[in-house]
């Protein structure tokens, strides 16, 4: 199998700690993993996703405590560690609610001695807040772990200042050049340039000088304090609404000096899926995992949306495909999957419009369409009653009920207000799995 075993880049939908024991069983080995997991900091998201503004819950809350959380990280750092590669890199986000405790968690899978560095990246550049009792907080950390000495690294470099450059102020048939102090110097270097007549040496100076081109800079070593990379402008392209997403010009850093071509990135959180778009863009093999369809969902979208990748050049797996899968899913994720896969558009605001989950514009019906959605068996004539109300509220003359099943009475109301000129739909969760279901 090519790739250790990677034949086809992979978006993954489960909990990842089933879904990285499968890659283990298959042998697939990555050289990369960046994870962006769910901060310790008992947030509770109510986020819109893109265009389509799928709502969401985005939940990073940690009932049993710091405890309970880094535990749960460790079960599936331990897994991390077994599908990376010994050559591979480790790169984990976080923020100081639970930077230390993972630190030390990280220290104890991977070795304190594969510690290999702390990025402190600077997120935000213009935050302003009111003055509290403490320092605004304005940075995430990244841990970097190895596995052994024999690790991918290509240090990124940024320009030098403007005014840097005018020192080169001679010239001759190779280009730009200034004489350059040699402090330090091995004998073998100090021989090479004296072959190629560019060095020079004052009678009482200490120390030669060498002839050094502009076109030789590579530029000024990235340190591990990033503070050129911003959070993504509200109005950039990139940006989907989700509420942690990172810029891509943060995960090019990390894959461009972490990873070589062809390489197999791994994002085992991949959320939004940014992971993804930039290792595909620079040719870099993926696998990205995420317990959430919407995410997944989302993903495809985007790799899709912005050209970077062609559905043809990904395998989709885990996704819902039983009454059992769907009946596990969470409330938001369920509503999810059902507007989804009923190619309508999600409720922004569910407080005001009219209790509806979601709806249909008038590019599909002459009138709106309302659709309300229930993880529920055995749906009564009460929910078609307060259905028919909110429908009314908003000026409907169309709307669908999606549930598991529907009793007697749901069906009987149902039948009575379409006589009213008013057309509810009952419709089957099994039936909108099957395809079954035309609008």
């Amino acid at each position: 199998m090519k790739n250790n075993g990677l034949t086809k880049n992979l978006l993954i939908c489960g909990d990842n700690l089933s879904a990285l024991d499968d890659l283990i069983k298959k042998g697939i080995k990555v050289d990369l993993i960046y994870l962006d997991p769910p901060f310790f900091s008992n947030k509770h998201y109510e986020v819109v996703w893109g265009d389509e503004a799928e709502v969401r819950s985005f939940k990073d809350r940690w009932a049993g405590g710091i405890s309970v959380y880094i535990e749960w990280m460790r079960e599936r750092i331990a897994k991390m560690y077994d599908v990376l590669k010994d050559t591979g890199s480790f790169y984990l986000h976080c923020d100081s609610h639970a930077s230390h405790y993972l630190k030390v968690m990280l220290d104890d899978v991977f070795g304190h001695k594969n510690f290999l560095n702390e990025i402190i990246w600077k997120r935000r550049t213009n935050t302003v807040k009111a003055i509290t009792r403490s320092f605004s907080v304005n940075n995430d950390s990244i841990f970097i772990y190895i596995k052994s000495k024999d690790y991918c690294f290509k240090i990124p470099y940024e320009d030098y200042p403007p005014e840097y450059y005018k020192r080169f102020k001679y010239t001759d048939k190779k280009g730009r050049y200034r004489w350059q102090v040699m402090a330090t110097y091995s004998q073998k270097r100090l021989e090479q340039l004296k072959r190629e007549n560019r060095i020079r040496q004052g009678k009482n100076a200490k120390y030669p000088e060498f002839k050094q081109y502009l076109s030789e800079l590579k530029g000024i070593p990235i340190s591990n304090i990033w503070t050129d990379i911003n959070m993504i402008n509200a109005a950039a392209k990139e940006r989907l609404g989700y509420p942690t997403q990172k810029p891509e010009v943060l995960l090019e850093r990390i894959i461009r000096a972490s990873s070589n071509k062809d390489d197999i990135v791994l994002d085992p959180f991949c959320g939004c899926g940014t992971a993804m778009a930039v290792a595909h863009r620079l040719n870099r093999k993926w696998i990205g995992i995420d317990i959430s369809p919407t995410a997944i969902v989302l993903i495809e979208k985007r790799l899709n949306k912005f050209g970077t990748v062609k559905s043809k050049d990904f395998d989709v797996i885990g996704m819902p495909t039983t009454l059992s899968h769907l009946r596990k899913l969470e409330p938001f994720e369920f509503q999810n999957w059902v507007i989804n896969e009923m190619h309508a558009k999600q409720s922004k605001k569910l407080s005001s419009d009219f209790g509806l989950d979601g709806y249909y514009d008038r590019t599909i019906f002459t009138d709106k369409a309302g659709i309300q959605v229930k993880q529920s068996e055995n749906v009564g004539r009460n929910v078609v009653d307060n259905f028919e109300t909110a429908l009314s509220r908003g000026k409907f003359t169309k709307g669908f009920i999606v549930a598991f099943s529907f009793s007697k009475g749901a069906n009987e109301e149902a039948a009575r207000v379409k006589g009213e000129g008013l057309e509810i739909r009952l419709i089957k969760v099994e039936d909108l799995l099957l395809g079954k279901v035309k609008i």
